[in-house]
């Protein structure tokens, strides 16, 4: 009975989204050239290590995650699984704690795969203290770059916030242009 419950709960609310969408509610996404890009941390001394050089190329630890995203994800996968069959006997919260047992997995496997973080630290010469500005700074200045993807994934993996994060930075930063 809870379950049909959530169901219906679930299905309004996916109703209540498609109509903010059809209705034009969707937040808007400004182009890159309509942005400002936010100032980086020379150096890495940030909190979060950009992808991108100073030279604007990929950082040498993101050709290491490129090289192993496979693994990456299949360790991330396992992590996930073997996290909620451990803790699947705990309705709700065993389900959450498995999430999160098998993310934080992912996301050491994706550190040790670009080369750790020492190696992540040493090889990027551009930081930042905010993943919004990291994202916002991602898309204004590199968008356009071939490898944009694979440098957001490999970002992704390290810092699975920016992930979360991503598009709502950048339509926080889109807000009042059209």
């Amino acid at each position: 009975m809870k379950a049909s419950k959530t169901v219906k709960m679930l299905l309004g609310l996916a109703a209540v989204v498609l109509l903010m969408v059809s209705a034009g509610c969707a937040p808007h996404m400004a182009r890159p050239d309509q942005l400002t890009a936010p100032e980086p941390v020379v150096g890495n001394t940030g909190k979060y290590m950009s992808p991108y050089t100073s030279d604007e190329v990929l950082a040498e630890w993101v050709d290491n995650a490129i090289k192993a995203r496979a693994a990456g994800k299949i360790g991330g996968a396992i992590g996930a699984y073997a996290g909620t069959k451990a803790l699947e006997q705990v309705p709700l919260i065993g389900g959450i704690l498995g999430e999160k047992v098998g993310n934080k997995i992912g996301k050491e496997i994706a550190i040790k795969c670009a080369g750790g973080m020492d190696f992540i630290c040493n090889s990027s010469d551009l930081s930042f203290n905010s993943l919004d500005d990291m994202a916002v700074y991602l898309y204004v200045k590199h968008s356009s770059h071939e490898h944009y993807q694979d440098a957001l994934k490999a970002s992704f993996g390290i810092y699975p916030q920016l992930e979360q994060r991503y598009y709502v930075a950048l339509a926080n930063a889109s807000k009042g242009i059209r």
